[in-house]
């Protein structure tokens, strides 16, 4: 049996298998903090953006904007492969988020284009594998026109290329003009092979309430699958009090990891908001434990 995700240090995610770190983070009962990161920017030059987010309590990092096909993160230089010396920084699980674009959704918007090595494909995946990440996320940036029909053909790919954890669903309407939380795109996400299931975080995005999120919730762990809230609507730039009473309404809902959004100066929440999310939901003890833990351990 593995360790609760609480209590791992850099040298125990190195040992992990995908259902080691899946089982991990089941028993820390609501206690994970995954803060999504901007590659491109640093709110501090010469560090990543992942350094500042593991110092002030992130379990698990997320990367946005990333080119797998071009890996470039702001803070690395002259690295051949930027994810494995990104690691050795950070001593958390990395994951990168791969769009399932629909190029004829319906929008809400104008529609973003994005690069080919940023978005959901058997390339991609394979690229993912060999990087190293421990985890993709099939969901969509604002504007990018990401519908839950292509996140499951998506996932349908990446089940069987892809190695690691898959994050699959959509924290906002990602331009496009359908339901955020859908149980029926539920199902077939955790029948096309969703390990973790994406939901927005109660509190972000208009009629989405706690009994929706919770019902989701409740469907995912009938069927063995992990959930996760995304504050994914530049909230996370809010105050400590807007993330502590989102913190808790998430965690009353029963979501097993809580996301943190990227929409703070230089591409990642506010350090003071990712500490305020991990004392509202775990308290001073574990929070101590997740900043002050040596990568050497």
């Amino acid at each position: 049996m593995v360790k609760r995700l609480l209590n791992c240090y850099a040298s125990d995610f190195e040992k992990m298998t995908k259902e080691d770190l899946k089982q991990s983070i089941k028993a820390s009962e609501g206690r994970t903090i995954l803060s999504e990161n901007v590659v491109s920017t640093s709110a501090s030059p010469g560090l990543t953006n992942s350094e500042i987010a593991r110092a002030f309590g992130a379990d698990l990092i997320l990367l946005n904007g990333l080119d797998v096909m071009k890996p470039e993160i702001n803070g690395i230089n002259n690295e051949e492969n930027p994810i494995h010396y990104l690691k050795k920084l950070v001593g958390r699980p990395i994951g990168v988020n791969l769009e399932p674009v629909d190029e004829s959704a319906v929008m809400a918007e104008d529609k973003l284009d994005i690069s080919k090595g940023r978005q959901a494909f058997k390339e991609t995946f394979e690229k993912a594998n060999e990087l190293g990440f421990d985890f993709i996320c099939l969901t969509g940036n604002p504007g990018t026109g990401v519908s839950n029909k292509e996140i499951n053909k998506a996932l349908k790919v990446a089940k069987e290329t892809f190695n690691g954890l898959i994050i699959a669903g959509k924290m906002h309407g990602a331009g496009v003009s359908e339901s955020v939380v859908d149980l029926e795109a539920i199902n077939e996400f955790i029948s096309n092979g969703a390990d973790i299931i994406l939901l927005p975080a109660v509190g972000t995005v208009p009629g989405v309430t706690q009994d929706m999120v919770m019902e989701a919730v409740r469907l995912a762990k009938e069927k063995g699958v992990l959930t996760l809230s995304a504050i994914g609507t530049s909230q996370e730039s809010a105050d400590p009090a807007t993330i502590r009473e989102i913190a808790l309404r998430n965690k009353i809902a029963g979501v097993d990891i809580q996301h943190i959004g990227d929409a703070g100066y230089g591409g990642i929440a506010p350090y003071q908001n990712i500490l305020e999310m991990s004392r509202t939901i775990r308290g001073d003890r574990h929070t101590i434990s997740r900043i002050s833990g040596s990568n050497a351990r």
